[in-house]
């Protein structure tokens, strides 16, 4: 197999035959012919050439067999779910899910008969023990949003496989660069494409990477709830993933850089950081993981979270991550804002919890505007 890199260059390309062009062309047409050919091609149906490109290149990248582009991350999830899970079903899910996640679960699931469970904590004996005889499903989300705790992967995929659990992951935070969690046992991986796949703001999208049974069964539902992408909005994912991993090396070096210096400065209460020694589960994180990632959040002694906020100038206070430039937000008034003051206190989540998606910029400018900001 190719390296990393190349595959985020090369897997999935599609061949220019009339004008030798190296770049994907784009298929934008809504109608296909359907006489003389085994399928049926239709954009709803995900399968037109740039879409098929983006996904064997996301399966390329995860080392799956097979992956699905969808319109959103939250159409991945809620697609995912829906597809393999019936009324009557059990589902366990890990305590600090990503908001909308968490949204979705409360929301929709109870209403269409679906039973869940969350889980008291994010280890693998604590979503285990959250499983019943009607338990279908576990979802895990590690790097979790936005406390960045740590889940143990493998022996997550383990316990699920030896109970004929599905096994499923949110693999944002992390990116492909740096977790491959299919190759520790994990049945489906789930991306909110938006973040590190696309990477620089501009582009809303999702993906699930797995099991091909399963992937199969999830297409199957997507057809039916409507979920695709036009052909430009594919080739420009195409086109973002070949720099996918370059992207993901500097941030990760900057994030590390700065939840260091984070981690000294006397006006910071605490730092969520895998890749601090002090993170509880560094170990695991060693162990899974090939970078720690550019998300951390952290917790101010002595500042509100949007006073501080609003002193930053080449750091941007808003919402989503995983872009090129650096951006804060506060999760008790974005992404976790509809749990309630008691719900966030119960994830531990404060409210002067700031969360940072860290870009490619210089990490000596950020620190300086960083500090700055601090003091």
């Amino acid at each position: 197999m190719q390296e990393f890199s190349t595959r985020c260059v090369h897997a999935g390309t599609i061949s220019d035959k009339e004008n030798k062009g190296v770049s994907s062309p784009i298929y934008p047409s809504t109608s296909y012919a359907f006489i003389d050919r085994d399928d049926t091609v239709y954009p709803r149906y995900m399968n037109t050439p740039n879409a098929s490109a983006v996904a064997t290149k996301i399966a390329a990248l995860e080392e799956t067999e097979k992956a699905l582009v969808l319109s959103s991350g939250m159409a991945a999830i809620s697609t995912t779910i829906l597809a393999l899970l019936s009324s009557g079903d059990h589902i366990v899910f890990q305590q600090g899910l990503y908001g909308g996640t968490s949204n979705f679960v409360f929301s929709e699931l109870q209403r269409l008969g679906i039973k869940f469970t969350v889980a008291k904590g994010h280890s693998v004996n604590e979503i285990m023990q959250a499983a019943n005889k009607d338990t279908k499903m576990v979802y895990i989300e590690t790097p979790s949003n936005p406390l960045l705790n740590v889940t143990d992967i493998k022996a997550v995929a383990d316990a699920a496989k030896s109970s004929g659990i599905i096994s499923v992951i949110d693999n944002t935070f992390a990116s492909p660069v740096n977790q491959q969690p299919a190759k520790l046992g994990i049945d489906l991986v789930i991306h909110s494409a938006t973040k590190y796949i696309c990477g620089h703001s501009d582009i809303c999208a999702g993906a699930v990477a797995g099991n091909p049974d399963l992937i199969e069964k999830i297409h199957k539902t997507g057809l039916n709830l409507g979920g695709s992408l036009n052909a430009i909005t594919l080739y420009l994912i195409e086109r973002s993933l070949k720099t996918l991993d370059v992207r993901v090396q500097r941030i990760n070096n900057n994030a590390r850089s700065i939840a260091e210096f984070l981690a000294m400065h006397p006006k910071v209460k605490k730092v969520n950081y895998p890749g601090l020694p002090e993170h509880p589960e560094h170990h695991i994180a060693r162990k899974q993981m090939k970078g720690f990632g550019g998300m951390l959040s952290f917790e101010l002694k002595e500042q509100e979270s949007i006073s501080f906020q609003k002193k930053l100038k080449l750091i941007t206070p808003s919402m989503s991550l995983g872009g090129v430039e650096t951006i804060v937000s506060s999760p008790a008034h974005t992404s976790h804002r509809h749990l309630g003051i008691e719900g966030r206190k119960k994830e531990g989540i404060s409210e002067e919890l700031i969360r940072m998606s860290v870009g490619i910029e210089s990490f000596q400018d950020l620190i300086v505007e960083l500090d700055e900001a601090l003091n």
